[in-house]
């Protein structure tokens, strides 16, 4: 008797178990395939993972987001058409990819030189009408801009020390940057700028084609190597804070219900958080093991700060030429700029 009872409990236990089992496999009301532009494995690409997991978790469940490296669907170049268009549900990546479609697109990743850390410029998107602005830039392409996230305030790597703007000339430096807004900058300062793709970086560093380069955070350059070759960083860094995003198809999130909304948004605030300040734990520990292996940090004076903000104003104003969106967009950061008394 008592083993036919214990029988009976335990085919009950599992078989409740067996069916939460099918609710849970079934729970998820939406879908989402997102791309990122970090590879697998990296600590940028784990931190969205944790995001998604966090949403996962927050709705119970009913919103389950897959998250893709890097060219995993489409190019880097092609997520946000792929969102408007409905290949791709949502994307992790940033706005500056896209200036060439809407150049203000550019400004929501950073005007370069203008915050001196992430935390001013999330002011300005919380309160000064950055997330509103960028909205309306990503709404022309049928995608709705949740918000920023950043991922750390970026270093440069140099084979000579620089400790200013007038060095770059004098020294003749040629260095790798991205073409935009930052180039143009690094143009007008006197340095000889090198169009390069990532992959051949290491390569022309080492061979003395360029001097140094404008590539990520300290620990994103220490992993690669470069501290080796080019021993003295611009630390911490000052040029460069740049924002990606998260961002879904304009009727896949219209179809959400408010609460999954407001989940989703408050998600990717701690999203932001997750990511920037785990790429300064890792940049502290990386700045420690760089003076260790004989590394030179180069930390230029506020005075040097200043001056490279108001050549890079200059861009700035030229920039906001390119069209009304981009003038909205630059007009709103110079005044906030202003009103945490960076500029005069």
């Amino acid at each position: 008797m008592r083993d036919s009872v214990k029988k009976i409990i335990t085919t009950a236990v599992v078989g409740v178990a067996v069916a939460l089992a099918g609710v849970s496999a079934q729970a998820a009301e939406w879908t989402w395939k997102a791309q990122s532009l970090w590879q697998d494995g990296t600590v940028n690409q784990k931190a969205f993972v944790r995001f998604a997991a966090n949403v996962n978790k927050m709705t119970n469940g009913r919103l389950e987001i897959k998250t893709l490296p890097v060219h995993s669907v489409v190019k880097h170049t092609e997520t946000l058409e792929a969102v408007g268009a409905g290949i791709l549900d949502a994307q992790h990546t940033g706005g500056a990819y896209f200036a060439g479609k809407e150049p203000g697109l550019q400004v929501c990743t950073e005007l370069n030189g203008a915050f001196e850390n992430t935390y001013q410029a999330q002011l300005w998107f919380e309160y000064g009408g950055g997330t509103e602005l960028c909205r309306e830039a990503y709404g022309k392409f049928g995608v709705y801009y949740v918000g920023p996230v950043w991922f750390g305030q970026e270093s440069m790597p140099f084979n000579k020390p620089l400790h200013s703007i007038d060095d770059f000339k004098k020294k003749g430096i040629k260095m790798r940057a991205p073409e935009g807004m930052g180039a143009a900058i690094w143009r007008r300062i006197g340095a000889g700028v090198v169009t390069l793709p990532g992959s051949e970086v290491f390569t022309a560093l080492e061979r003395g084609v360029i001097d140094g380069t404008d590539w990520g955070t300290l620990s994103m350059n220490q992993d690669l190597g470069y501290h080796k070759i080019a021993p003295y960083p611009l630390y911490p860094g000052f040029h460069s804070a740049p924002a990606a995003d998260f961002a879904v198809n304009m009727k896949r999130w219209n179809a959400l219900p408010d609460d999954v909304k407001a989940i989703v948004e408050t998600a990717t605030k701690e999203f932001a958080r997750d990511m920037v300040q785990s790429i300064i734990m890792g940049d502290i520990a990386a700045a420690d093991a760089a003076i260790a292996q004989g590394v030179t940090l180069v930390n230029w004076s506020k005075e040097e700060r200043t001056r490279f903000r108001k050549v890079a104003m200059i861009e700035w104003d030229e920039f906001g030429k390119k069209s009304p969106l981009a003038r909205k967009l630059v007009d709103s950061q110079v005044a906030f700029l202003k009103k945490l008394h960076l500029l005069d």
